[in-house]
């Protein structure tokens, strides 16, 4: 028998709407141990009431926390795998954080909800049975943390949240999900060539993230270089393009030492020094821009709080963000 871990963190997948305000909140019980109790019969799970919070209240140190308390517990006993419950505004965050520092091979699966317990068609209870489907199935084993929702089975590194309530908005654009959960079965038909992944023992560093857009200049940029931060992400033009009027900025910060990473703000394609114009690709590149290969902002945010810790150099740097 399967000995799976189930660490709640809180999110939509653990509130109840309030039959006469409508707000949808935390209450004093996660609903989702019933579920467990009533449902599930032939899976040794041991819940963990991690923390009980909403997804925007997520922080890169709770994420980190949540790593730590994961390879604790395997370390301690013998788990076959792990479900974490979360709230879906930033699920796709903690995902890429613990895939890019969780040191265990075993399956990690992440899930949520888009309606809360008492609402009619909550999805939670069936996603979490799917996910524990998963983090019991042997095949799933060493594909790094996946995201389960929605009978579909997505790679942390491609997963984003593409619609603000419909049940089916996890989407892995591009790639699209890497296996998906029957009644019968769970069933992968591909999997990532490699994982990216580092030992860090910290996140000490300050990474901010912007986005560019027609006219922007380098206000904001010569502001973010005021305050103490490490590492900036910008969401740049197409292939990876910004204003002539932000190139003051971007100049500034890397004379300053702070690393400046570049995605697309498209959420199809990667970044590429093509264009040879003022801001173009090429002009960026040859100012120590860093490119990322598909990753979008807040994924890249993340990744950049994590490498810094291992090298402050542009070069190796743009190694890893190839990867």
């Amino acid at each position: 028998m399967s000995k799976i871990l189930v660490l709640h963190t809180g999110g939509t997948i653990a509130m109840e709407e309030n039959g006469k305000s409508g707000a949808v909140s935390p209450g004093e019980r996660n609903p989702l141990n019933a579920t467990l109790s009533d449902l599930i019969h032939d899976v040794d799970i041991i819940v963990d009431d991690f923390i009980n919070i909403p997804s925007p209240h997520m922080s890169p140190e709770l994420m980190f926390n949540i790593a730590e308390r994961i390879e604790n517990r395997i370390k301690k006993e013998h788990i076959s795998g792990v479900v974490v419950t979360h709230g879906t505004d930033t699920l796709e965050e903690t995902a890429y954080l613990l895939d890019l520092i969780l040191q265990t091979d075993l399956p990690v699966v992440m899930t949520g909800a888009m309606r809360s317990s008492n609402e009619i068609g909550s999805d939670g209870p069936y996603n979490l049975i799917s996910s524990l489907k998963v983090a019991c199935c042997e095949e799933a084993k060493g594909k790094g943390v996946l995201v389960v929702l929605n009978d579909e089975i997505h790679t942390a590194k491609n997963v984003t949240k593409t619609h603000t309530s419909n049940v089916s908005t996890f989407q892995s654009p591009q790639y699209g999900p890497i296996g998906i959960v029957t009644k019968q079965r769970v069933h992968f038909h591909h999997t990532l060539t490699n994982r990216d992944r580092y030992h860090i023992s910290k996140l000490s560093k300050k990474v901010m993230l912007l986005k560019a857009y027609a006219g922007m200049d380098s206000q904001l940029l010569l502001a973010a270089g005021e305050l103490g931060i490490n590492g900036i992400v910008i969401e740049a033009l197409g292939q990876g393009n910004l204003p002539p009027e932000t190139i003051e900025g971007i100049k500034q910060l890397r004379k300053k030492g702070i690393a400046v990473v570049m995605v697309s703000r498209c959420f199809n394609g990667i970044v590429q020094d093509v264009y040879g114009y003022e801001g173009g690709g090429k002009h960026l590149k040859e100012l120590g821009v860093v490119f990322s290969n598909g990753l979008n902002g807040q994924k890249a945010r993340l990744k950049l709080l994590v490498a810094l810790e291992a090298t402050e150099d542009i070069k190796e740097l743009q190694q890893l963000f190839l990867r």
